[in-house]
């Protein structure tokens, strides 16, 4: 495609495919998109592992890495341990989480006593994310995210040191011109239908908000993103005036990916309607699917979900152990399992290979550009 995106990156088609697993990654760079990985989760050496197999099994294509480096959140220095992180939680909030699964069955006595991870919350920091960045630029990434908030100037220097892409999701046009301001090569406009993450602002509303409020930045490509899981939609996107989209739930649902079993056969069977704005898993709004969990923390006793990181450390253990049970056929478990997931899981009915998304992508986009060339007079 003649998408300037497309040349900066030597990809045929701009369609980016966000995800946490390394074959869809792969299979999507493969296929004529670019496949980014999620690498938030990922200490350097278990990052170095997943670069090196894409690496290998990308035949050379183009890809990048998405890191979570917010602007704001408690202990944004990391100065504290995280027994001072782990004693900033209320009992309140403890004792919450127990009633919720105690209500479904599920026993509690164990439920604090995981050690709490000496490196917890690093990687949102800009100790923990440089790290991961040296890692990653010893690898042929193209492109490098940071999901939440304005790239520390620490990325912006690397990319820059290495050649390397700079972009940034932005849930209102303030936020991309703050990320235009500070020089970045991508903007993401995430529309209120994404999954994970995510402003108010529909995609609809914000792709040709954000490309009119950086016109006068011609070097910068917008990408929309939230809720799109169809050519159609990205053919919609561009026609605003997007160089491509931005994609991750309808990855989550492919053959490749590692989503837990429960929540992959939710997400095929859940309607658009079944998604929900919670601050409940990380302290910020993220997009997930609507279960007895999300429902709780919109009850009116519910306590205010705390600042991330600590809300991460009330949700985490319960939702570790929500994922386990359910895995072991718990019911109670079952029903409380949620994940991220944006509204356009209702449209995401089939699992498919990750490279047949991508060429239906290809197919629905094409057909979508001929159905709207149809309409203008010969």
């Amino acid at each position: 495609m003649k998408s300037p995106i497309c040349e900066k990156l030597g990809i045929e088609f701009p369609l980016f495919a966000f995800s946490h697993c390394r074959e869809v990654v792969a299979a999507v760079s493969k296929a004529g998109g670019f496949g980014v990985l999620g690498a938030v989760g990922h200490t350097p050496e278990t990052l170095e592992v997943e670069l090196s197999w894409i690496d290998a099994h990308c035949d050379g294509k183009p890809y990048g890495v998405d890191l979570i480096v917010p602007t704001s959140m408690a202990d944004q220095s990391g100065s504290m341990t995280p027994e001072e992180l782990a004693a900033r939680v209320p009992e309140a909030h403890k004792r919450y989480v127990e009633r919720i699964l105690a209500e479904h069955g599920i026993p509690t006595h164990d439920l604090w006593d995981r050690q709490i991870a000496a490196n917890f919350g690093d990687n949102l920091r800009a100790s923990g994310a440089s790290a991961q960045l040296d890692t990653a630029f010893k690898h042929p990434i193209k492109l490098v995210v940071n999901a939440l908030g304005v790239p520390p100037p620490f990325m912006m220097e690397g990319a820059r040191k290495h050649g390397v892409l700079v972009g940034a999701l932005a849930g209102s046009k303030q936020h991309a011109i703050k990320h235009a301001e500070m020089g970045l090569d991508v903007v993401i406009a995430a529309g209120g239908e994404a999954g994970g993450h995510c402003g108010e602002i529909a995609t609809m509303v914000l792709v040709p908000e954000v490309v009119h409020a950086l016109k006068n930045y011609p070097n910068i490509a917008v990408l929309g993103a939230g809720g799109i899981v169809t050519g159609r939609q990205m053919a919609a996107c561009m026609a605003m005036g997007a160089q491509g989209v931005w994609t991750g739930s309808v990855w989550l649902t492919t053959q490749e990916a590692e989503t837990h079993p429960v929540i992959k056969e939710k997400m095929l069977t859940a309607g658009s309607n079944q998604t929900v704005r919670s601050r409940s898993r990380t302290g910020k709004y993220t997009r997930q699917l609507r279960s007895p969990w999300t429902d709780a923390w919109q009850a009116e006793d519910a306590p205010d979900p705390l600042p991330m990181p600590l809300q991460g450390l009330v949700s985490g253990p319960a939702l570790t152990k929500i994922d386990r049970l359910a895995l072991a056929g718990d019911a109670g478990a079952k029903q409380l399992a949620t994940y991220w997931v944006g509204q356009g899981v209702g449209l995401m009915n089939e699992s498919l290979a990750a490279r047949t998304v991508v060429k239906d992508f290809m197919t629905d986009f094409a057909d979508a550009c001929e159905r709207l060339s149809g309409f203008m007079n010969d």
